[in-house]
């Protein structure tokens, strides 16, 4: 018995998740307007260095999402804490803003976002580059700042990667190929990783990594097709505003007239010219009896909605709130801002922890070395300071419940008067209260003798010992 085969038609399941069909409306798995049949492709503008940089300086969106997210990172500073002297703690402050610290390293985040990478270098005045950073051979007036190249002016070494620790397959050097300013001791070496703090733009998986020589991704390759549109939607309505209101004149015999030319054409424009003339002074329109006038007016309800939405898809694309990107006042009832802002905040803090920290810790420890000469003796921590401000109520407030606090601390004896000093001194960074404790009254406050405490007293007469039990009583209530 033959088995028979019968034809089924073939449908490519890969353009659909589903069997439903309609071929009236064309609607469905195997209709040709299947609108879910569309992909992505390659577009890499990250490697378009010219049409990058043409972005940046003609177009002030791209600017600002290149720019904003740097400066955020770098503009409130840090709050260093260290155990040590209190003058060596201004010294770093000092060192920090005296070399520029904050401006290098907003740069290299700028180049990073803007180009996919870039590297900061501290510069330590009579070493080799090429070499391992040893933080002990750091020797009094050494480091004299930080260098900002970015991906395009260097050169990583692909046939030599780090095998071990938290650069674990990056590039172990980078070669100098293009110079900035008087760092030609730089020129055509490599530089070791130790030496720099690297930033990316988007970190790409690892073969897209390959392909871009182990740098990130441009932040503006994500969001090309949304500045375009934002750009094209723009100029169209600034294009509709010019020719918001379109005069037509109709003129019997037109084509005659230009056929004619010479006397005939000459009438004409004159008579245009007339036209103008008396708009202009008396609003009058001058017409042969014959002739058509008519204004055309355009209207512009909804074009505001495009233009926010078009907005808010760059927003979030960028992750830049309205507010901080357009730099406008967000609309509606009740709306402040306040949370994108405060989202927003904490987008900028984990970018601090992630980018940030590592190098500027190293960056201390050097500063450090090179202004005493010497090894810090007890570890420099610091805190990002918060970029979100509080209002004279909230510090207020804040200010009440803390010296609360550390008063009850203080009267129940946890704590002695130069801690409950220490603790105010530092709650006024914050809320501006206690502004005047000084390091001079701590140390007083430190070299007091301790007054002996109630529980403790010994009395000899019994009038005494009546009355101090009374205390200890009232003290226990």
């Amino acid at each position: 018995m033959k088995r028979t085969h019968t034809k089924k038609a073939f449908i490519d399941r890969s353009k659909a998740n589903d069997g439903f069909a309609n071929f009236t409306s064309r609607l469905g798995a195997i209709a040709q307007n299947n609108l879910s049949n569309g992909s992505y492709q390659f577009d890499l503008l990250t490697r378009n260095r010219l049409k990058l940089e043409a972005m940046y300086r003609g177009s002030w969106l791209t600017g600002n999402i290149v720019d904003c997210v740097a400066e955020d990172m770098t503009r409130a500073g840090i709050d260093i804490i260290h155990e040590g002297d209190p003058k060596e703690v201004e010294t770093l402050t000092a060192g920090i803003t005296r070399m520029g610290i904050w401006g290098d390293l907003a740069d290299a985040i700028k180049w990073s976002r803007l180009y996919g990478g870039a590297i900061a270098v501290m510069m330590i005045d009579g070493q080799d580059a090429s070499t391992p950073l040893d933080m002990d051979t750091v020797t009094k007036g050494q480091f004299k700042g930080l260098a900002v190249y970015d991906r395009w002016q260097l050169q990583p070494t692909l046939h030599d990667i780090i095998s071990e620790g938290a650069e674990f397959g990056l590039p172990r050097f980078y070669k100098l190929i293009s110079l900035q300013g008087e760092n030609k001791e730089y020129q055509g070496i490599d530089i070791h990783y130790s030496r720099i703090i690297r930033f990316e733009g988007i970190r790409l998986p690892y073969y897209q990594a390959i392909t871009e020589m182990f740098w990130g991704e441009s932040v503006i390759e994500r969001l090309y097709d949304r500045l375009l549109s934002f750009d094209a939607t723009t100029m169209g309505v600034a294009n509709l505003v010019e020719r918001a209101y379109l005069r037509t004149v109709g003129i019997d015999g037109l084509r005659e007239i230009l056929a004619a030319g010479g006397k005939a054409e000459e009438g004409l424009i004159a008579q245009f010219d007339y036209m103008r003339m008396l708009q202009n002074n008396e609003g009058v329109t001058l017409l042969d009896k014959n002739d058509e006038f008519q204004a055309h007016s355009y209207s512009f309800g909804g074009l505001d909605n495009v233009l926010i939405q078009f907005g808010q898809q760059l927003s979030g694309a960028s992750g830049i709130p309205l507010v901080r990107l357009f730099g406008q006042s967000p609309s509606g009832m009740s709306a402040t801002g306040e949370s994108d802002m405060r989202m927003y905040y904490d987008l900028i803090a984990t970018k601090q922890e992630s980018m940030v920290r590592e190098g500027l810790t190293r960056i201390l420890d050097v500063l450090y070395r090179s202004a005493y000469g010497k090894a810090p003796s007890k570890p420099i921590n610091f805190v990002f300071n918060t970029l979100w401000q509080m209002t004279d109520e909230q510090k207020s407030t804040i200010a009440k419940s803390n010296q609360e606090t550390i008063n009850a601390a203080y009267t129940s004896g946890i704590i002695d008067q130069a801690t409950a000093l220490r603790e105010l001194k530092q709650l006024s960074a914050k809320t501006g209260v206690f502004t005047n404790i000084t390091d001079e009254m701590i140390e007083e406050a430190e070299n007091e003798p301790e007054l002996p405490s109630v529980e403790n007293m010994e009395l000899s007469t019994p009038e005494e010992k009546g009355a101090l039990d009374k205390v200890r009583d009232w003290l226990k209530k």
